[in-house]
């Protein structure tokens, strides 16, 4: 049998939704022949503080180092997205490299931030089998 691709990805998060994120990254761990790399920052190793201009500025720029090798972005389509500049930023980040982007719809919600709607390549449901499917189709 054939090595299996392994997929580099940036999953956002919200640091005040991690349970999200660490649903999702066990859903990838988990998945029958599925081999991926994760190239995002977990909750609790925040690069800098955002509250400064000097944060902010160094978070960007530490984005786009996580998101430039990756094949594919992982967008949460959680209402919180909607008040969240850092989840438009990574948006900015993966349209600069042409990235694709994969929303992953919360399981129970039937509205999509627009920012989300608008940007992504595919809106997937939660579960593993629709986010793995799209990561496979849509990776670069």
């Amino acid at each position: 049998m054939p090595n299996l691709k392994t997929y580099d990805l940036f999953l956002s998060h919200v640091w005040n939704y991690s349970s999200d994120y660490e649903r999702v990254v066990k859903m990838l761990n988990e998945a029958f022949f599925f081999y991926w790399r994760n190239y995002s920052v977990p909750e609790n190793k925040p690069l800098v503080d955002s509250n400064t201009w000097i944060g902010k500025n160094k978070l960007i720029a530490e984005l786009d180092e996580q998101i430039k090798p990756v094949n594919c972005v992982l967008i949460f389509a959680g209402m919180y997205a909607t008040y969240s500049d850092w989840i438009i930023e990574e948006i900015k980040i993966a349209q600069k490299y042409n990235k694709p982007i994969i929303g992953i719809q919360p399981w129970g919600q039937s509205r999509i931030p627009n920012i989300i709607g608008e940007n992504v390549d595919i809106m997937v449901g939660w579960n593993t089998v629709s986010i793995v499917s799209a990561i496979r189709k849509y990776s670069i």
